[in-house]
Protein backbone atom coordinates (compact mmCIF):
# COMPACT_ATOMS: atom_id res chain seq x y z
CA UNK A 1 0.00 0.00 0.00
CA UNK A 2 1.37 3.30 -0.89
CA UNK A 3 0.74 6.08 1.32
CA UNK A 4 2.68 9.02 -0.36
CA UNK A 5 -0.55 10.34 -1.92
CA UNK A 6 -2.37 10.40 1.35
CA UNK A 7 0.19 12.24 3.77
CA UNK A 8 -1.28 15.82 5.57
CA UNK A 9 -0.09 17.95 7.77
CA UNK A 10 -1.50 18.30 11.31
CA UNK A 11 -2.19 21.83 10.11
CA UNK A 12 -4.10 21.15 7.77
CA UNK A 13 -6.46 18.26 10.00
CA UNK A 14 -6.97 20.66 12.08
CA UNK A 15 -8.76 22.83 9.34
CA UNK A 16 -10.50 20.30 7.55
CA UNK A 17 -11.14 17.36 10.01
CA UNK A 18 -14.60 16.75 9.50
CA UNK A 19 -13.75 16.76 5.27
CA UNK A 20 -11.43 14.03 6.37
CA UNK A 21 -13.59 12.14 7.90
CA UNK A 22 -16.49 12.32 5.80
CA UNK A 23 -13.98 11.60 2.80
CA UNK A 24 -12.26 7.78 4.71
CA UNK A 25 -15.62 6.76 3.79
CA UNK A 26 -15.31 6.98 -0.02
CA UNK A 27 -12.03 6.32 0.31
CA UNK A 28 -10.64 3.78 2.92
CA UNK A 29 -7.06 4.44 1.92
CA UNK A 30 -5.34 5.51 5.35
CA UNK A 31 -3.79 9.06 5.48
CA UNK A 32 -0.77 10.19 7.47
CA UNK A 33 -0.56 12.36 9.49
CA UNK A 34 2.69 14.36 9.77
CA UNK A 35 4.12 17.17 12.56
CA UNK A 36 7.02 19.44 11.53
CA UNK A 37 7.78 17.34 8.62
CA UNK A 38 7.50 13.83 10.09
CA UNK A 39 5.08 11.08 9.82
CA UNK A 40 2.95 10.99 13.53
CA UNK A 41 -0.41 9.35 13.13
CA UNK A 42 -2.51 7.46 10.45
CA UNK A 43 -6.13 8.14 10.43
CA UNK A 44 -7.87 5.43 9.28
CA UNK A 45 -11.44 4.51 9.11
CA UNK A 46 -12.70 2.49 11.97
CA UNK A 47 -13.93 -0.77 9.75
CA UNK A 48 -10.32 -0.75 8.05
CA UNK A 49 -8.77 -0.56 11.52
CA UNK A 50 -10.80 -3.51 13.14
CA UNK A 51 -9.69 -5.73 9.73
CA UNK A 52 -5.84 -4.47 10.17
CA UNK A 53 -6.34 -5.98 13.62
CA UNK A 54 -8.07 -9.09 13.09
CA UNK A 55 -5.75 -9.66 10.05
CA UNK A 56 -2.85 -9.73 12.81
CA UNK A 57 -4.41 -11.51 15.39
CA UNK A 58 -4.75 -14.44 12.68
CA UNK A 59 -1.39 -13.62 11.56
CA UNK A 60 0.07 -14.21 15.16
CA UNK A 61 -2.01 -17.35 15.56
CA UNK A 62 -0.29 -18.53 12.77
CA UNK A 63 2.77 -17.89 13.50
CA UNK A 64 2.75 -19.56 17.05
CA UNK A 65 1.11 -22.52 15.77
CA UNK A 66 3.91 -22.59 12.90
CA UNK A 67 6.62 -22.45 16.07
CA UNK A 68 4.93 -25.19 17.94
CA UNK A 69 4.97 -27.18 15.00
CA UNK A 70 8.68 -26.44 14.86
CA UNK A 71 9.11 -27.59 18.28
CA UNK A 72 7.25 -30.74 17.92
CA UNK A 73 4.37 -30.01 19.70
CA UNK A 74 1.45 -32.02 17.57
CA UNK A 75 -0.86 -34.47 18.90
CA UNK A 76 -2.87 -36.87 16.68
CA UNK A 77 -6.52 -35.33 15.58
CA UNK A 78 -8.21 -38.50 16.84
CA UNK A 79 -6.46 -37.78 20.23
CA UNK A 80 -7.41 -33.92 20.33
CA UNK A 81 -11.08 -35.22 19.34
CA UNK A 82 -11.18 -38.03 22.04
CA UNK A 83 -10.08 -34.95 24.69
CA UNK A 84 -12.67 -32.56 23.43
CA UNK A 85 -15.34 -35.46 23.18
CA UNK A 86 -14.31 -35.85 26.76
CA UNK A 87 -14.46 -32.84 27.77
CA UNK A 88 -18.44 -32.56 26.50
CA UNK A 89 -19.46 -35.24 28.33
CA UNK A 90 -18.31 -33.96 31.59
CA UNK A 91 -19.93 -30.63 31.25
CA UNK A 92 -23.49 -32.32 30.26
CA UNK A 93 -23.12 -34.14 33.45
Amino acid sequence: MKLSGQVKPISYLKAHASEMIRTLKDNPQPVVITLNGEAKAILQEVAQYEETQETLALLKVLALTNRQVEEGKLRPASESFARIHKRLAANQS
